[in-house]
């Protein structure tokens, strides 16, 4: 099968005939095997790039697989083969899930219990790009804030994979939504979206355009914050926050890891919430899996919309990573395999 391999650490972005790439494009890498009674192969239709898979390759993030190793973490595609104990799924299933590694491949096993069907008039390719990113702001904003009707929801980085699913979840749940977003493209797509208020971060102060928008909306604050981002801005949000609001630290892709000041924490009553999303998979997996058939539920009934702003063929993986560093997408990237079509927007 084909499959990408990473052979060590270093930059994806570097063109993958390069010597100096450190993955690779492998055309006869074995198909993997069953292995046990309750396990499914899938033959992958798409499979979404993540920040922590740009980070693994580049080894800064905190999980090291040994090398060599098959990037990537949430995929779609069709079921192939099934083990003996199957119960719940048959050749031809259109399903979706999420690894801890090996989705970069046009075949993945996972087992029965970890695999979700696509629910009809889900699409396909845009499920692949669903559970971590979406599945990452619901575990966020619903179990972990418990983001309710009539609260104010900041999302920094609101035009990334996370951020917008962040400010969907958050009209889903009936919250007054406010985005932060750097670029007019990235603006446009927000208000498209319906959110209450966006905030251009490279034309605007954005604590200033925060503030004038809670006076005029008779609003006291922001009661839950979103940061996938990190650094300087964090910090200054915290003017914006309520007594008691909720602070979910999501990701720092701005490079820099901010510093909440504890005494004013506990002065204002703050909950802080870190979220690694991955490690659910071990400490509470049914909560990952419900949140996934929530979200895919509620993609069949367009209550939100997966969008993916770059699509590429493996062959292309490097293209891939670039868009996502060089923050060019809007939502998601995505790697579609088994001849799908490819619209690269670089």
């Amino acid at each position: 099968m084909e499959a990408l391999l990473c052979r060590k650490v270093g930059d994806p972005t570097i063109d993958l005939q390069s010597p100096n790439s450190p993955v690779v494009v492998e055309n006869k890498y074995p198909i993997p095997e069953l292995g046990s009674p309750k396990a499914v192969r899938v033959r992958v239709k798409a499979t979404s790039l993540n920040y922590a898979n740009y980070l693994q390759v580049l080894g800064k993030y905190q999980e090291k697989p040994p090398f060599p190793f098959i990037p990537g973490s949430d995929f779609s595609g069709v079921v192939d083969a099934v083990g003996a104990a199957v119960e719940n799924f048959k050749v031809g299933d259109p399903v979706c899930s999420f690894a801890a590694l090996g989705t970069f491949a046009q075949f993945v096993v996972v087992d029965e219990n970890h695999l979700i069907k696509v629910p009809q008039g889900c699409d396909l390719v845009e499920a692949g790009a669903l559970p971590v990113a979406f599945g990452t702001s619901h575990v966020a904003l619903v179990h972990r804030a418990n983001l309710s009707p009539g609260q104010v929801l900041l999302v920094l980085g609101a035009a990334g994979g996370v951020g917008l699913a962040a400010v969907q979840i958050g009209k889903v749940r009936g919250a007054t939504v406010i985005a932060v977003a750097r670029g007019a493209e990235k603006v446009e797509c927000l208000k498209a979206l319906g959110v209450d208020h966006v905030v251009d971060s490279g034309n605007e102060n954005v604590i200033q355009s925060v503030k004038d928008f809670l006076k005029a909306r008779k609003l006291k604050g922001v009661d839950v914050l979103y940061d996938p981002v990190g650094g300087k801005l964090t910090k200054e949000s915290m003017k914006l926050l309520n007594w008691g609001a909720n602070i979910l630290i999501i990701g720092f892709a701005s490079g820099e890891v901010p510093v909440i000041p504890a005494n004013i924490a506990l002065v204002k009553n703050w909950t802080i919430h870190g979220l690694y999303w991955g490690s659910y998979r071990i400490h509470r997996p049914g909560v990952l899996e419900d949140s996934v058939r929530e979200l895919l539920s509620w993609a069949a009934r367009g209550l939100i919309k997966i969008h993916i702003s770059h699509t590429f063929s493996l062959s292309e993986a490097n293209l891939a990573f670039a868009a996502m560093k060089d923050r060019n997408a809007i939502g998601k990237v995505t790697i579609v395999l088994d001849g799908g079509t490819v619209r690269s927007k670089l």
